[in-house]
């Protein structure tokens, strides 16, 4: 049996058995990307923060699908101006190890704090679970044998 709420752009899904037992949590935050004036909702692009993937969905004739597996993700900032902290939005900006996309951004979203908390806490879980470690490339090929 599956159970659904949404609420500001989030759906949560809980696993739960005929008796009761929660067999686990599943949070999927769907957002769209704003206008700063006013916060409102006219552009074609949405983002997609699943415990597995972010999916950036864009344009209304022309569209493009982006993905990222979370495991990817090395860092996630969070960047406030000015005009999105008077219309309570935000930027997610999302440093992966993606070779098409380095960086992602989820411009201009509700939510944004809680969303790059999840992000945060859902790509050190997926590492876990693929029993991956996170490298930074520092360019040693430079290095030459002679300095070590």
């Amino acid at each position: 049996m599956e159970n659904r709420t949404e609420a500001l752009g989030q759906e949560v899904t809980e696993n739960v058995r005929d008796d009761g037992y929660n067999t686990g949590e599943r949070k999927e935050y769907v957002e769209r990307k704003r206008w700063v004036f006013f916060g409102l909702p006219f552009t074609f692009t949405k983002y997609t923060v699943t415990d597995e993937v972010i999916t950036i969905n864009d344009g209304l004739l022309n569209t493009k699908e982006n993905d990222c597996y979370l495991y990817k993700v090395q860092d996630v900032e969070l960047q406030v101006s000015l005009g999105e902290r008077i219309f309570g939005l935000g930027t997610v900006a999302c440093y992966t190890g993606d070779n098409t996309h380095p960086q992602l951004f989820l411009t201009h979203i509700r939510n944004a704090r809680e969303i790059k908390n999840y992000i945060l806490k859902a790509a050190e879980e997926a590492r876990r679970k693929r029993r991956t470690l996170n490298t930074l490339n520092i360019n040693a090929s430079d290095i030459e044998d002679d300095d070590l």
